[in-house]
């Protein structure tokens, strides 16, 4: 998410000055997000719509998620066009706009206040997204190279829109009728548009760029992504007309399959690049990254439950279950193992670019410790199964503890990706 290695060696394309802000917005938003998880961790004996969780969902899906995934492809963009980012005063109020706007919305749906300060957090993230699709794609229109990436990226921005607005709408639902109908029919289209339109989209379509670039694999197969493409949005375009026109429950594991068809293609296309990758050791956030693409099927298993009990009412907790397994577990997994390839190049560049040719500089690597990494990882890994164990179990301890053990791992985080971002050169 920095630059593409070339003979020229790795180069910076798009100031850090742009992108370190989200990486240290999203840091905290995960900090914050596991506190409440712990203070909170009663929340899966409830229904999934009550204040709680709706604010930790909001601010793992916008303020953890969104905001480093918005940071990392303002640098990443460039590379995959092999142009410029048309605009970092659009970056710039990307950032503004949405740093301003999750605190806005996350403390509104946490005292459930669906009155201006809800209204006008949902305005702000709107406005920044738009500063982010304007940017996206004015960048790729200008561009010579229209890689398949690109499109990913492309298509990603335009459903994270279609996600925040239609939030917008049902933020405005709540106090006025602006819809048919209230504003919890309509979650499970609110939920999928930004999970598979913007997560799933943007996740795979760098991942598939940046895994074999970190594994050192030369293995490409733009015919295999088109595919993914193909059907990640066949997918969701259908999810939509199925609830849209209120279908049988049975037609939804129509757009289950093609999107779980489309998980298994990029497992396909990660493990060939894996086979045939030139450097044979894999590090400690190549390993997590990997495991997070195993865990991308734990959603489809929990949505094939969702569908089987939940209308029998067996299990009312499969949604809970569901949404922890996705935040939680897959996006924050890939986020922790992309994180520290990509945050100690952008800071090697910023200290380093200029002294690299006058004398001996760290390699990235050595800008973060790897043994708070490793801290971080067992702690996460352990966190997540305790939790979701104590979901399926409706145990109040494991949930404690599992919650315990997230935090811990959120500490790590920060305190490793700090000891990153405040990396200075050794006086000589």
């Amino acid at each position: 998410m920095f630059a593409l290695q070339s003979n020229n060696g790795i180069q910076q394309t798009t100031s850090y000055k742009v992108v370190l802000p989200f990486y240290v917005f999203a840091a905290f938003s995960f900090l914050v997000a596991t506190i409440l998880l712990l203070i909170h961790s009663g929340i899966i004996h409830q229904h999934y719509f009550q204040p709680y969780t709706l604010a930790i969902t909001h601010i793992m899906a916008l303020g953890w998620g969104t905001m480093i995934i918005l940071g990392a492809s303002h640098q990443l963009l460039p590379v995959l066009i092999e142009g410029k980012l048309d605009s970092n005063f659009l970056a710039y109020l990307t950032f503004a706009f949405t740093a301003t706007g999750i605190p806005f919305l996350a403390l509104s749906f946490y005292e459930f206040n669906t009155g201006w300060p809800m209204q006008t957090g949902a305005i702000l993230i709107n406005l920044g997204v738009i500063c982010y699709l304007t940017n996206v794609i004015s960048s790729i229109y200008e561009s010579k190279k229209h890689d398949v990436h690109a499109w990913y990226m492309a298509a990603a921005s335009i459903w994270l829109f279609s996600t925040t607005f239609f939030g917008l709408l049902l933020v405005f639902n709540f106090k006025h009728n602006v819809l048919p109908q209230n504003s919890i029919s309509y979650l499970s289209i609110h939920a999928h548009l930004g999970l598979i339109g913007w997560f799933l989209m943007l996740i795979i379509g760098v991942a598939s760029r940046l895994i074999p670039m970190f594994l050192i694999s030369k293995y490409t197969n733009d015919r295999n992504l088109w595919w993914i493409f193909i059907l990640i949005n066949s997918s969701l375009i259908s999810f939509i007309l199925l609830r849209v026109f209120g279908a049988s429950t049975f037609l939804y594991y129509f757009p289950l399959m093609l999107s779980f068809l489309a998980i298994l293609l990029f497992g396909n296309h990660c493990r060939n690049a894996y086979k045939v990758r030139i450097r044979k050791a894999v590090d400690e956030q190549m390993k997590m990254s990997l495991l997070s693409v195993g865990q991308m099927l734990l959603p489809f298993v929990a949505l094939l439950l969702v569908l089987a009990l939940l209308p029998t009412g067996k299990f009312p907790q499969l949604p809970i279950l569901y949404g922890f397994c996705i935040f939680f577990g897959w996006i924050t997994a890939i986020i922790f193992g992309m994180t520290f390839k990509t945050l100690p190049f952008i800071v090697w560049n910023k200290v380093y670019r200029d002294r690299a040719n006058r004398g001996k500089t760290p390699v990235p690597k050595e800008l973060f410790s790897e043994i708070i990494y490793k801290g971080m990882a067992i702690t996460y890994i352990a966190g997540f199964l305790v939790f979701a164990l104590g979901i399926v179990l409706l145990n109040d301890i494991l949930l404690k503890l599992g919650a315990a053990c997230l935090l811990v791992a959120a500490i790590l985080y920060v305190y490793n990706a700090g000891i990153t971002l405040f990396h200075q050169p050794k006086k000589p």
